[in-house]
């Protein structure tokens, strides 16, 4: 047959193979997807796609000038990805004021570092300009912006995307392996596009998540040790660069005039100082006498009798010291003393809940913090994620199957803490602290609590690191456990031995401030479930190894729509606490803030950030 007749053979034959495929084609067609410009968990972005600035923000912001910050404690490292090392995203509560020298990320928003200011949870745009996603999230893809570059001036690309990945997955810090639990795989489309697979039935939260990538230089750790800590300053692609780094002391950031992204939506008008420099004390009241001084510029005072009562300076008398109570509608940390339960007399939650009882906060808020704050009575402080009454409805229906596993009481009963009258711990509360210790096996003798069995005195160490602030909370909380017979010891650490006892759960109790989100997702993983417990520098400080939790972070992680959602972290919140893992402490809906009156300030408030980023100085 010559060449001509088996083509017009052939035809007929490809004519009817593609009728037959007609159908497989359409249906591949029809499946829909999503192009964004921002991303949240539920809903729509509040701004559109064409949108210049965040409306909290001058976008005419001058620039110049220096601000200057406290860190607290050391550092020893400018790795902030890893295990190893203490870097400055450690210093406590120094993200906050939005200035870590961090590279971009594909998204802005999603960190606790680099929040919108006024809506909660959502990302936006940064290195990626948009994502992709399908009905069912069974991936997700960015696309890359051209103008990317890193402060060396190479390009931006999708290898370099999922080079961050991996390395951040295989070599980081452990908490990357567990977020990225459920990303199946990831590969680069072409220079500017990269495709995330995505499995489990989890996957409403993981946009979000991969948008906190921070995209890393893959020419510059290619050849070099990413899982050692180490003092030379990265390549980095953020507003700021490394100018020079004195260890543990200080650490000077200079505004990268060439910055690449300086001109994007998610960043006009915020950024404006050309010098940014944090000088790092080991005590608490030396800082603040150098803050008096003018040798930092803004203080967030974390302590109510102090911010009540040692303002009385000549700055603040001729107006040079602003001092304000700012509101905000943060999702606050979960702030507690949080027990060991993987040493053996803690793992009991009638001994927890015990030593809760033994903890009074109406007087402890009355004589210490002048009455300033409100009782943490949830995992979820200052958010539509805290539960309350009993549970009903779609919460309720979560919990019934778990029943015969939960206390009888969870269905019946709101949860509470104990109250006193802020004059003296209650003898009732004494007398049900000591009957649950005798349930659990442990009694008095000889004005010492034993184990009825073996006679081991019950000891105790709480952790925490040089705080004098919290010492003056701790040590009544340890007379009163004296009472009992409880042998407790308060141990003040630096904060490098703090961070490696805690990274190898080398505690009894400590203190500790677990960061939420206004819609917690994939850390909770690493917070409460049983898989983390073991995880080298987890946050799975409780130990919590128990499978309701467990079923009930994978029913938040699926849920599909905002009212199951808050059923099933409302159930969560609800077991965490029946459970007595921590006492829990207190929270503020108000930042208070003192600062030298030499900056301006956008007019419009940011309730889910400090919004000190978009600050810039008068005098430039």
């Amino acid at each position: 047959m010559h060449s001509e007749q088996r083509r017009r053979a052939i035809r007929p034959l490809a004519a009817l193979l593609g009728l037959l495929c007609l159908p497989a084609l359409l249906g591949a067609a029809q499946v829909e997807t999503v192009t964004r410009h921002g991303y949240v968990p539920f809903g729509e972005p509040a701004y559109p796609a064409d949108f210049t600035h965040f409306n909290y923000v001058n976008p005419d912001a001058p620039k110049g000038g220096t601000l200057k910050l406290l860190g607290i404690g050391s550092f020893d490292s400018l790795n902030p990805y890893i295990l190893q090392g203490q870097s400055p995203a450690d210093s406590p509560g120094l993200y906050v004021f939005g200035f870590l020298p961090l590279t971009d990320t594909l998204m802005m928003g999603g960190s606790a570092g680099n929040r919108v200011g006024d809506e909660a949870q959502a990302s936006y745009g940064l290195v990626a300009s948009t994502l992709t996603w399908p009905d069912d999230l069974a991936w997700v893809e960015f696309e890359l912006r051209p103008q990317a570059r890193f402060q060396d001036g190479h390009r931006m690309d999708a290898e370099d995307v999922v080079f961050s990945f991996n390395i951040l997955r295989d070599k980081g810090h452990p908490r990357y392996a567990l977020m990225f639990k459920d990303v199946t795989g990831v590969r680069a489309i072409n220079d500017h596009r990269v495709r995330f697979t995505l499995g489990g039935s989890n996957r409403r939260d993981l946009p979000s998540v991969l948008g906190q990538l921070p995209v890393l230089p893959a020419h510059y750790w290619r050849d070099r040790d990413f899982d050692k800590a180490t003092l030379d300053a990265p390549v980095i692609s953020g507003p700021y660069r490394i100018e020079s780094v004195k260890p543990g002391a200080q650490l000077v950031m200079r505004r990268n005039a060439d910055y690449w992204g300086k001109d994007l939506p998610v960043n006009r008008g915020r950024y404006n100082f050309d010098r940014i420099v944090v000088d790092y004390f080991r005590d608490a009241q030396v800082a603040f006498e150098s803050f008096k001084s003018g040798r930092y510029d803004i203080h967030l005072d974390y302590i109510a009798k102090h911010w009540a009562t040692a303002y009385q300076f000549p700055a603040i008398d001729d107006g040079r010291v602003t001092r304000e109570e700012i509101p905000h509608r943060i999702a606050q940390g979960t702030q507690g003393f949080f027990f060991n339960t993987r040493r053996p007399q803690l793992a009991d939650p009638r001994v927890r809940q015990a030593l809760g009882l033994m903890f009074d906060f109406a007087w402890t808020n009355r004589a210490i913090f002048n009455g300033a704050y409100k009782r943490q009575v949830t995992w979820f402080p200052n958010s539509a994620n805290a539960s309350s009454g009993v549970p009903q409805g779609a919460e309720r229906a979560l919990l019934e199957p778990f029943a015969e596993q939960l206390p009888a009481a969870l269905f019946t009963e709101p949860f509470a803490l104990a109250e006193g009258d802020g004059q003296r711990l209650p003898r009732q509360q004494m007398r049900k602290a000591l009957a649950l210790f005798n349930a659990a096996g442990w009694e008095i003798r000889d004005g010492v609590l034993v184990n009825a069995e073996s006679g081991t005195p019950f000891s105790m160490e709480i952790l925490n690191y040089h705080s004098p602030g919290m010492d003056r909370v701790v040590l009544p909380w340890l007379e009163n456990l004296k009472r009992l017979g409880v042998q407790a010891e308060y141990r003040s650490v630096d904060h490098a031995a703090f961070k490696e006892r805690l990274d190898t759960y080398d505690f009894d109790a400590t203190i500790y401030v677990l960061p939420q989100r206004d819609f917690p997702g994939q850390e909770i993983r690493e917070y409460f479930h049983s898989g983390s417990r073991d995880m080298s520098g987890g946050r799975n400080l409780a130990g919590i190894d128990d499978p309701v939790v467990d079923a009930l972070v994978e029913t938040v992680l699926s849920a599909h729509s905002l009212p199951d959602y808050r059923a099933a972290v409302h159930a969560l919140d609800r077991v965490l606490l029946w459970r007595h893992y921590i006492i829990p402490h207190w929270y503020l809906d108000y930042h208070r803030l003192a600062w030298w009156d030499k900056f301006g300030r956008p007019d419009a408030a940011t309730p889910y950030a400090l919004g000190t980023e978009t600050w810039w100085s008068k005098q430039p």
